[in-house]
């Protein structure tokens, strides 16, 4: 997906995260104002040491929990975690800002940095998917937090900076998530369960109409319900799959399955 720069989204804003996180290790460092905690966590974060960055902006979090300079530490906090490859701790942040500031200017970015979060996760999800490692229902909830933190963005925001990029990954996720059921359906139908595969070819098809997976969806239920011997919804499924995707691979194989 194109990148959108990050940083700076806000005037000064602080994520609390934890009170009485930690405390600076160097004695020099154990005292200052709001600002010169801020500072160093800035200079820190430019600098791409993360883990610094995190420590000044919960010190500054934990003894100056208001103010612009906090509200501002909350969001880089949330930030330097995602750059820092937490995204666990990093949506974790993200929420915290968006219940301590639901109507906050900025509350868009929390939004979109959450699903970038959940976004991180992809590739692993890719490859339970792909390997049939972990097919389960828990394969799709990062892709789904993700797509929903990005709707938020898109439908409550429309003139948020975020919402072009916000839409496309919307658009890549639909398709990763028909997919990944897709994959289950597969999953089930080679183990013989066809009941379960039929379902999960449904629910694509009712679920993610727009998708290229329609046409596996209509293709493996047509198969499923010609193994249990259900001629009529077999028939019926075929039909609408022919008319949709009139070259589809999946045709012949159906037809030339034995009825169940």
């Amino acid at each position: 997906m194109p990148p959108i720069s990050l940083r700076r989204i806000a005037p000064v804003v602080v994520l609390a995260l934890l009170a009485g996180c930690s405390t600076l290790k160097k004695p020099e460092d154990r005292t200052g104002s709001a600002e010169h905690f801020y500072n160093k966590g800035l200079t820190a974060l430019n600098e791409g040491d993360y883990t610094r960055a995190i420590r000044n902006f919960q010190t500054l979090d934990a003894r100056y929990p208001y103010g612009a300079y906090a509200e501002q530490a909350q969001i880089d906090i949330a930030y330097a975690y995602y750059k820092n490859n937490h995204p666990n701790e990093a949506i974790d942040a993200a929420d915290r800002f968006i219940r301590l500031h639901p109507t906050y200017r900025y509350v868009d970015y929390a939004y979109y940095l959450k699903g970038l979060a959940n976004f991180h996760f992809k590739h692993s999800t890719l490859a339970s998917l792909f390997t049939g490692s972990n097919v389960s229902d828990r394969d799709t909830k990062r892709l789904a937090d993700a797509y929903d933190a990005f709707r938020v963005v898109v439908t409550r925001f429309p003139d948020s900076r975020y919402v072009a990029d916000s839409r496309k990954r919307m658009a890549y996720l639909l398709n990763l998530m028909a997919e990944s059921e897709i994959n289950i359906a597969r999953f089930y139908y080679k183990r013989g369960a066809y009941v379960a595969a039929a379902n999960r070819a449904k629910y694509v098809i009712d679920h993610y109409q727009r998708t290229p997976a329609v046409e596996d969806a209509l293709g493996i239920q047509a198969m499923a319900y010609k193994r249990m011997g259900m001629k009529q919804l077999a028939g019926d499924t075929l039909r609408v799959l022919q008319l949709n995707f009139p070259g589809s691979h999946y045709i012949g194989q159906i037809q030339a399955l034995p009825a169940g």
